[in-house]
């Protein structure tokens, strides 16, 4: 049974519609309190896409979600960052128990930040990508200020829209990627800067050769060109990492291999050989026993486990 493709919402729109709510007042922005919204369970478990920017602070949302493969609960406050363009999943809710969800959710169109510098930016926070895989926890007190952003926010858009709005949004968005640098540099304090410096540019180098067509022409990064790019040795890197992560440079490429396998097989109907071929693999053979090295499953197996 060939894979459901995953529901995407081009539009914020739609995907005011999908959830029983009014249409937005404003096309390109809008800001959602979950109590608010009539059915935040599903009973169906589906892949979602979405052609816009969310940022969403859940608390007992009653589903269960996957981003990156990787499970988030909503019974505590958690606060996550979805780019347009990737998927994720709800699982289809099995429990008849009513439970009081709240949170807010700012949904924001990439056309809004056009000509202006947040347009750029934003692509250069590490929430907004697949690896980030452990949920950012907020105290009450951190719930209160991203609360009081999201409703400064809505406030904005609900007033007369005029020449200054756009930027007073700009701002108040920026300033909630700020707090959510902060909380996560809270959360994450045994991280060393240094060594999360190299760490982020490894990931970056990685993104651009892997988001290129270098994949396709000349195969897999070598350990030797990635420390070369990093202007480290070989030997220091893998070192690092190995303190850092647990794992060597050669696993680092293979992980940022199967994540972009795991894109490819969960939202297109590329076949395996011809996955394989554009992640620079001559034989599928070689590329599905390292997927199933991997993840314990082949890739069609990963694939099927989303219908």
């Amino acid at each position: 049974m060939p894979a459901q493709a995953p529901l995407r919402f081009r539009t914020i729109s739609d995907y005011h519609k999908h959830m029983g709510l009014p249409a937005p007042e404003h096309p390109l922005v809008s800001v959602i309190n979950l109590e608010a919204v009539p059915h935040l369970g599903t009973h169906e478990s589906r892949n979602y896409v979405l052609d816009f920017y969310s940022i969403a602070m859940k608390r007992n949302a009653n589903v269960r979600f996957k981003y990156g493969q990787q499970e988030y609960d909503f019974n505590e406050g958690i606060l996550f960052f979805i780019s347009p363009g990737q998927v994720y999943r709800i699982e289809a809710n099995t429990s008849e128990e009513e439970v009081k969800r709240s949170g807010w959710m700012l949904l924001l169109h990439p056309d809004f930040l056009w000509k202006t510098g947040l347009a750029n930016t934003i692509k250069q926070y590490e929430y907004f990508d697949y690896s980030v895989n452990e949920a950012l926890f907020l105290s009450e007190k951190e719930e209160t200020t991203v609360s009081g952003l999201m409703q400064n926010i809505q406030q904005e858009y609900h007033a007369n829209f005029d020449k200054y709005s756009q930027s007073v949004i700009i701002a108040q968005i920026e300033l909630l990627l700020t707090y959510a640098e902060r909380f996560y540099h809270r959360q994450f304090l045994t991280r060393k800067i240094t060594n999360h410096q190299i760490l982020d540019r490894l990931e970056k180098t990685l993104s651009d050769y892997f988001n290129s067509d270098a994949l396709e022409k000349q195969g897999l990064p070598t350990v030797h060109s990635i420390a070369e790019a990093l202007n480290v040795s070989p030997t220091y890197l893998s070192s690092l990492l190995k303190v850092l992560t647990g794992q060597s440079t050669q696993q680092h490429i293979h992980d940022k291999l199967i994540e972009k396998a795991k894109e490819r097989l969960s939202t297109t109907s590329l076949t395996v050989s011809e996955i394989a071929f554009e992640l620079g693999f001559e034989h599928s053979q070689s590329f599905s026993k390292l997927f199933k090295t991997k993840t314990n499953v082949s890739p069609l197996e990963f694939r099927q486990s989303f219908n």
